[in-house]
């Protein structure tokens, strides 16, 4: 089954109506990796009503440069919220520290990548995800199995450029679907 679904590292997961678990609910989640022993991702269109990038600098001690960029924070899943993930775009690498995910993506979880961009330097392009989505191995595959996830092409103007609000019907329209046609019940034929 694993073989039927080895590319989805940076591919899109758009959750479908009914999943059932309400933190997933219209989630977009960018897949940063995925293997047979289990798949993690990054929620990218559920910004956190608690924090700002600014006062996270500040929490942490990181000094502001004249040319800091303002990044958007988000809920990134509900494992180790407390932990930080920066989705970024390619044209930034911080040694071992970065995972590439393709050749567009990059995700680091350290303190540098927050430093670069207090300093106006860094990727391009970013996201700060607090916590992540986690599945065990085959967990993912059977919620895709049971229409809990379509999948998608992660394009860049889709992860960084919409407006969180949108890139979930972004997302459906990438594959031609109508969000107003999909039916929160599983059918089988």
């Amino acid at each position: 089954m694993a073989d039927q679904f080895a590319h989805l590292d940076g591919q899109l997961l758009i959750a479908m109506p009914g999943m059932g678990d309400p933190r997933f609910e219209r989630s977009v989640v960018f897949m940063c990796a995925h293997s047979a022993d289990g798949a993690l991702g990054l929620i990218i269109n559920k910004p956190s009503r608690e924090l700002e990038f600014d006062s996270l600098l500040e929490q942490l001690d990181i000094n502001v440069g004249p040319a800091q960029r303002d990044i958007r924070v988000h809920f990134g899943g509900p494992v180790e919220n407390e932990r930080g993930f920066v989705l970024h775009s390619g044209d930034y690498e911080a040694d071992a520290a970065t995972l590439k995910v393709t050749d567009t993506f990059g995700m680091t979880a350290t303190l540098d990548v927050l430093e670069a961009i207090a300093r106006g330097d860094g990727p391009s392009s970013a996201l700060l995800a607090l916590g992540y989505s986690g599945w065990g191995p085959g967990q993912l595959e059977d919620e895709i199995l049971q229409n809990g996830w379509l999948t998608c092409e992660a394009k860049p103007e889709l992860v960084f450029g919409l407006d969180d609000d949108a890139k979930w019907e972004g997302a459906l329209k990438t594959l031609g679907v109508d969000p107003l046609t999909l039916s929160s019940t599983a059918g089988r034929a």
